[in-house]
């Protein structure tokens, strides 16, 4: 923390409580004519950042001129180092990350350095929350089971944390079955004021952090500044690196009036993300402002600022305010810290006011929240919003996109409709313990004795689950959920046995709070029991599917639908036999479940019938903003979280036994298949070799428009057949003992080989198939990617990837990079790509380069089975792009006639020629902590 220029005269003390704090002031920038009060909340923020952190190298005098004097219309161009206060992981990604420090001990001492000096500096918090699977749903054994099965297959995995939470400093981990990283962020470890005992004093500073998952933007509700980035990026802040970033465009997003009765948080934040899409946010900041500030609760706050990534802004954040300390208090923080908060944000001109004059935006868009109406999103992107009564005509146009290779383009099956006859679930039986002697029930006939091949037809739900961060943290629509469901109960109603139901709270506050208010035995009886707490069907981890429902799918070559309240449904991501995937709130998730299709019409079409024979429709159930907010009073308090939170690093019974190994140094097991050494140190010299120019590239793929990251980064199952199954297979490991990739991810072997293997990736270079399927050059054989990039490396032939519009969007997946990397991918050509996946590709040493305006592969004509070469890219590097940042390439066809084009290289930062230069951010980093560079 300590600074050795303070050019602005702004370290000074405040009083709060008992205790004097030393603080960075902004006003002291008032004397250089900076007014503050024009200035976005997000801004002032960056700017205290940098006020603290001036040492006249990383942070100039002039960077913090030239960010409080901000122009806001200003394209983006000059870079500021921000160093995060924190680092926040979830397991999925944490798991590599460790992996990459461990073996980046053992290459500090190769270099001949002190491996204790790879060590988190700043604090990095991990939870435990993406390795749940829903394998049991439908009965009160379905959480002792899913997480005993998530015990058994983590073992491993869960003891190397175990080991790096005891090897590194500054490190801790919160427990499996505590809740979703971001809902903990939210209820628990935020600190909205961070503080640092350093040379006999204490320095009060905001908490900022950014996150292993790009869902980090929902501390934004908090009003923390906060954002995801890749892994790499996120291991490069904790070992004490400045995330070099862009000072950045912010806009001004106004809101104004109230929720109309039916109208909830869900279809707002859904409203948002269509609003912002289609304006273009990508690489900005979002501030939300105006007088509709007040009649959102913080917990509304943050379901909007979680679905930045979905919006493409780099965070969406509220200002602090009287709501954020009364969400501070709700949660059970001290009254020192809520009082230190509210000290220090007003003493800094960030405490928001309702008279406050507006601050300057790069531009403006404007929601009268009494226009948001009910809606859906789907089937493939967040942002495609639909109104709930228009979802079915909807449906019904994407139908024909939907459907598979396989697919039934004939029309409508023949299908009985389920009436609810008979469907009564066989007697479970039950060990002495409580779980299922037999595992998880497989099949619907088994179970509830019904034939589901006479009801299943395109538009079938296959999945309802309330699930995600976005919503799980949110009172107001897990309880409108769980009073829908009393009121359907009451009704008569139940849900169709084909539907996989499914509650996931994100955190255990959620369980209080329903048995409190009386609503758990409801939703039971609808079978909505809780399965765990964490991601589970949002992430992927939805589990398989009843046998006789997926071989019902697959014969008939069905699109059935998944409703959940997530926040992500692109392709191949919740489940391999689904293809139309539905966001939504979570009570809309349950109605969706009592009717069971999709294209059901709930203004005209009643749900099913009551026990006394009557309709019953939607408006009948729906529960009204009164009950919903009556309930919340009578049933939440403070009291719930300081019992939850108060043994929330605890564990259960499974992780307090759980061994490890101990030592400093990780003892790499060499018939893991779960930890194995990173290889990205291996043979690495002391200095790097001078940047060589690329030639004689060929193309492994040729994508289209929004290739996200779930297309390039393995996720969800692995498949038997596919080269990670084989490779598992080779291994020993029995393919009901694969686990999701998403737990493998400590394995490079396994992630290498899932790498562009999405079921429903479609490559033009081999036109006809759906998977990770391409054809080897110049042969034209057909095969799998990973077995073309083995082909490739022997003959040393570099790869390239050439791809359309938004390539990378989706979840800040370090594997995205890592993977093409170990592929042999040198370089992506594409026409736009999202920030998070482009800043992995720079911190891999893969070079990313973007068409220029109005062309692409189509344009140029190019098929993918030219010969690439990248002349000049030395040159370039060489002169730190002084003569521009364009890169002429050339491409040769079969026929031997060549074409030439130009690309941006994307580049961006100064700090990114370096990481490329040294062949990325991880091996920047070590040859810096070992004094090389």
């Amino acid at each position: 923390m300590s600074q050795s220029v303070n050019s602005f005269g702004s370290q000074s003390q405040l009083k709060s409580g008992s205790k004097t704090y030393d603080i960075y002031r902004l006003n002291s920038l008032e004397k250089k004519g900076v007014q503050l009060s024009r200035l976005p909340f997000s801004l002032r923020i960056l700017l205290e950042n940098l006020l603290r952190h001036e040492d006249g190298k990383s942070v100039t005098a002039d960077d913090i001129e030239f960010l409080a004097k901000w122009d806001p219309k200003a394209e983006p161009s000059r870079e500021i180092a921000y160093m995060p206060a924190r680092v926040l992981m979830q397991d999925f990604t944490g798991v590599p990350a460790i992996v990459d420090l461990a073996a980046m001990r053992d290459a500090m001492k190769v270099l001949g350095g002190d491996p204790q000096k790879i060590n988190p500096l700043q604090p990095a918090e991990l939870v435990i929350d993406h390795s749940v699977q829903v394998d049991e749903y439908g009965t009160s054994n379905s959480y002792s089971l899913n997480a005993m099965l998530e015990f058994q297959r983590n073992r491993e995995r869960y003891a190397f944390l175990k080991w790096g939470q005891s090897a590194f400093r500054n490190f801790s981990a919160v427990p499996p079955g505590m809740g979703i990283c971001h809902q903990v962020n939210l209820e628990y470890l935020a600190r909205v004021v961070f503080t640092l005992d350093e040379n006999g004093k204490t320095v009060a500073y905001p908490d900022t952090l950014v996150g292993t998952d790009s869902h980090t933007t929902m501390i934004n509700g908090l009003g923390v500044l906060g954002w995801g980035v890749g892994g790499i990026e996120a291991e490069a802040a904790m070992l004490g690196q400045p995330v070099s970033m862009l000072v950045p465009q912010v806009v001004g997003f106004k809101l104004t009036g109230k929720l109309r009765e039916g109208a909830t948080a869900t279809d707002l934040v859904l409203t948002v993300t269509e609003m912002l899409r289609k304006l273009g946010v990508v690489g900005k900041f979002v501030e939300f402002y105006g007088a509709g500030i007040s009649e959102l609760s913080l917990a509304d706050r943050a379901t909007i600022a979680n679905m930045a990534p979905e919006y493409g802004a780099t965070c969406g954040i509220f200002p602090v305010d009287a709501e954020t300390l009364r969400y501070l208090r709700l949660t059970g923080r001290n009254e020192e810290q809520i009082a230190l908060v509210e000290a220090y944000y007003k003493e800094q001109g960030l405490f928001h006011a309702a008279n406050a004059p507006e601050a300057e935006y790069s531009q403006t868009i404007a929601l009268d929240l009494a226009t948001v109406e009910p809606s859906v999103a789907g089937p493939k992107r967040p942002q495609d919003r639909v109104l709930l009564k228009e979802a079915g005509a909807s449906f019904a146009k994407q139908l024909p996109n939907l459907l598979g290779p396989n697919g039934n383009k004939n029309g409508v099956r023949q299908v009985v409709r389920w009436e609810g006859e008979g469907g009564h679930p066989a007697e479970t039986p039950e060990a002495s313990n409580g779980v299922h002697e037999t595992g998880p029930t497989t099949s619907i006939k088994d179970r509830f004795h019904v034939d589901v091949d006479k009801y299943l037809d395109n538009g079938s739900i296959v999945i309802a689950a309330i699930t995600s961060c976005t919503n799980t943290s949110n009172p107001s629509v897990m309880v409108a959920a769980g009073i829908l469901a009393k009121k359907a109960v009451e009704k008569g109603l139940s849900v169709p046995p084909w539907v996989k139901t499914s509650l996931a709270p994100g955190s255990r506050v959620v369980t209080d709070y329903y048995e409190k208010a009386g609503l758990l035995p409801y939703l039971d009886k609808l079978r909505f029991n809780v399965v765990g707490y964490g991601c589970t069907t949002c992430i992927g981890n939805s589990g398989p599917l009843p046998s006789d429902v997926s071989k019902s799918i697959e014969d008939h070559g069905l699109v059935a639908v998944s409703v959940l309240s997530g926040n992500r449904n692109f392709e191949g991501r919740i489940n391999s036999d689904v293809r139309a995937n539905y966001l939504m709130s979570p009570p809309l998730v349950v109605a969706y479940a009592l009717a069971g299709r999709i294209d059901h019409n709930f203004d005209t079409d009643p749900i099913g019938k009551g026990q006394n024979g009557e309709p019953v429709y939607l408006k009948d159930i729906w529960p009204s903003q009164q009950e919903v907010s009556d309930t919340i009073t009578s049933a939440i308090d403070s009291s719930i979280f300081t019992k939850e939170y108060a043994t929330v690093s605890d564990g259960d019974e499974n992780w307090q036994h759980l061994k490890f190994p101990t030592g400093d140094v990780y003892q790499w097991e060499t018939d893991s298949t779960y930890i194995r050494k990173a290889p990205y140190f291996e043979g690495m010299p002391a200095t790097p070799a001078p940047v060589e120019d690329i030639a004689g590239a060929r193309v492994l793929a040729v994508l289209g428009d929004s290739v996200t990251t779930d297309h390039i980064s393995p996720a969800g199952s692995i498949k038997l057949n596919g080269p990670a199954g084989k490779y598992l297979t080779e291994h020993g490991v029995k393919s009901a003992d694969f686990n999701s990739y998403g737990s493998r991810r400590g394995n490079h072997e396994v992630m290498v080989r899932g790498t562009f293997a999405n079921v429903r990736l479609r490559n033009k270079l081999a036109p006809g198939t759906e998977g990770g399927v391409t054809r080897l050059l110049p042969e034209g054989e057909a095969m799998s990617i990973f077995d073309a990039s083995v082909k490739y490396a022997e003959r040393k032939t570099p790869l390239v990837i050439l791809a359309g519009k938004e390539y990378g969007s989706g979840s800040s997946r370090d594997w995205a990079a890592k993977g093409p990397k170990l592929l042999g991918v040198r370089a992506v050509i594409a026409e736009s790509y999202e920030r998070i996946h482009r800043s992995n590709l720079v911190g891999m040493g893969i070079l990313p380069l973007q068409f220029l305006d109005g062309q692409n592969v189509e344009y140029l004509g190019l098929t993918g089975e030219e010969v690439f070469d990248f002349p000049g890219l030395k040159a370039l590097l060489d002169a730190k792009f002084a003569n521009g940042k364009t890169l002429r390439i050339k491409a040769t066809s079969p026929e031997g006639r060549t074409l030439e084009f130009e690309a941006k290289v994307r580049i961006d930062t100064p700090q990114e020629i370096l990481y490329y230069e040294n062949g990325g951010i991880l091996q920047y980093v070590l040859r810096s902590l070992a004094g090389k560079n």
